[in-house]
């Protein structure tokens, strides 16, 4: 960015940007564009070009669509716009992490069910996509198939056999 783009204050759809993200916990840009309204995935580019640039807005790891952009925290702090704090930027430990717990407490529940229990804020792909990595680490196990399954930790027995 150039020193006079720097200087240059934001554009108004910028502004509109930056008002439709401060509402929201964070949108992806597919998300984005729909809420502008928008046809293509390079028409989002000028509404949201600069704003990374000037520490208004941070986005997460990802691709292209899958990219998500959030207002800096620090940024609605110092301007206190307050907003009831949810869990859809959870980072994946924590949501690990709540999973865990939640199983402990409750064994053999659906993924429903977790979700519910955690946050039905939180995607329930990402509630499922984090209990299939934790399968795959060997801490979750599950008995049964698709809708039907029942997670559980590993190591717990399952409900429906006593040991002996």
């Amino acid at each position: 960015m150039t020193n006079y783009e720097k200087l240059k204050p934001p554009a108004n759809g910028e502004r509109i940007t930056l008002g439709v993200l401060a509402q929201s916990e964070g949108l992806t840009a597919r998300e984005l564009e729909q809420k502008l309204e928008l046809s293509e995935a390079d028409s989002l580019r000028p509404w949201l070009s600069r704003l990374p640039d000037f520490g208004l807005v941070k986005k997460t790891s990802g691709k292209t669509r899958s990219v998500r952009y959030f207002i800096d925290p620090e940024w609605l702090r110092g301007v206190q716009l307050d907003q009831k704090t949810t869990l859809t930027r959870i980072t994946p430990y924590r949501l690990r992490a709540l999973i865990l717990e939640d199983l402990a407490r409750y064994p053999d529940s659906s993924s429903t069910d977790i979700n519910r229990r955690i946050g039905a804020e939180i995607s329930a792909k990402t509630v499922k996509r984090a209990l299939d990595d934790l399968g795959a680490e060997g801490k979750v196990a599950f008995s049964g198939e698709r809708r039907w399954r029942k997670y559980r930790l590993a190591g717990q027995q399952d409900k429906g056999h006593v040991k002996r």
